[in-house]
Parts: C-alpha cells; sequence; structure tokens
C-alpha cells in the first residue's frame, strides 16, 4: 500500500497493545470497582519528590541508553547475521529512503505518539503497575523475573532481547524499591520520545 513495516507495526499498538493490555487492566478494575477503574489493580503508585525522579530518572536513561546505543549494537549485528538471517528485510523495521518523504513523515509521526507515549504507558502499567506487585513474593527476584518478561515480551525484536535486559533491569528494581510505577513511565516515555526525535529530524532533513 506504499507505507513501510513500521506503519503496520505501529498500528498494532493502538488496535492490539492498548485494548488487550490497558482493556484486560480496566476489565479487571471494572470486576473490582464496579466502574473503569485502575484503583487497586495498578499497584506501586507512590510519588516522590521531584527532586528523586530527576535523581533517579537521569541516570536509569543514561544508562539505558548507553547499553541500546553504544554497548549492544555490535552484539545485535553478530546475532542478525547469524541468528536471524533468514528474516525478510521488512522485518526489521527500517525506514528506508525508497518511500517518499510524506510517507515517512507521517510513519515517525505516529511513531512518536505510539512509541513514545501510548506504548510506554501502557506497557509500564501492566508490567511495573500489574505484575511486578504480584511476583513482589519473589523478592529481590521479582524485578528480575519482571525485567526479563517485559524484554521477552519485545518477540518483535528477538535479537535485542539481551540489550534489553540489561538495560531494563536497574529501572526494574528501583521501581520495585520505591513502589513507584510514575519513575518507570518518565524514564520510558523520555527514552523512546528522544527516539522518535532524532528520527523525525532524519526525516527533515532529507531533500
Amino acid at each position: 500500500m506504499g507505507y513501510p513495516s513500521n506503519f503496520a507495526f505501529l498500528l498494532t499498538g493502538l488496535f492490539v497493545l492498548v485494548p488487550f493490555e490497558l482493556g484486560f487492566l480496566l476489565y479487571l478494575g471494572k470486576k473490582r470497582n464496579g466502574t473503569l477503574s485502575l484503583n487497586g489493580i495498578v499497584l506501586y503508585r507512590e510519588t516522590m519528590p521531584i527532586k528523586q525522579y530527576i535523581l533517579f530518572a537521569v541516570p536509569l536513561l543514561v544508562y539505558a541508553n548507553f547499553i541500546l546505543a553504544v554497548v549492544y549494537p555490535p552484539i545485535a549485528r553478530i546475532l542478525t547475521k547469524t541468528l536471524f538471517f533468514w528474516l525478510p528485510s521488512w522485518f526489521f523495521l527500517s525506514l528506508s529512503t525508497e518511500y517518499s518523504k510524506s510517507v515517512l513523515l507521517m510513519t515517525a509521526l505516529l511513531g512518536l505518539a505510539v512509541n513514545g507515549f501510548i506504548g510506554p504507558i501502557t506497557e509500564e502499567l501492566y508490567f511495573r503497575g500489574y505484575l511486578l506487585p504480584r511476583i513482589s513474593r519473589f523478592s529481590v527476584l521479582a524485578p528480575v523475573i519482571n525485567g526479563v518478561l517485559h524484554s521477552v515480551y519485545h518477540f518483535w525484536i528477538p535479537w535485542q532481547v539481551p540489550g534489553w535486559i540489561l538495560a531494563l533491569l536497574p529501572a526494574a528494581f528501583v521501581v520495585w524499591w520505591k513502589r513507584s510505577v510514575y519513575l518507570s513511565m518518565i524514564i520510558h516515555v523520555t527514552g523512546n520520545v528522544l527516539g522518535s526525535i532524532v528520527t523525525l529530524a532524519s526525516i527533515l532533513s532529507l531533500p
């Protein structure tokens, strides 16, 4: 239809991720509270002073981006060439310049909305706000299990799963310690928005 595979992937965020993950949480809230509410469903909603958000979010964000942008890419390239070479090119979700600038721009703007805000918030509500408290009986292993599950959940980029585990574990530990899903939302949204802005800037610079 003249759009890159990224566009279809992003649409799944709207029509699969949100209805199934967020819809599931709201369904549980409806059963528990008699209304579409996340009270008692999404836990770990402790707030912190702003300076603590900054104190934790900035180094965790720097660490995650260092792992995903500097340390892990060479490993990912090796994995794609050795284990996932058989996948078709469209599976790798690259924004090729074979598409028009307007199509690429529309895809990037959708990415900013879905990958930048909708997806991260929904994922954090489920993985850190709903799931993590319910496996807290595993004590210090709970954030490890949570981080691994959230990483494996990114099955559409299997070569990135080890990198995601390394990048996510510290944030999962801090959320478990501070009981604050808001912290992981800030980290997740900020990181994804910055990535989306870089993509938008590269597209806008095209002739």
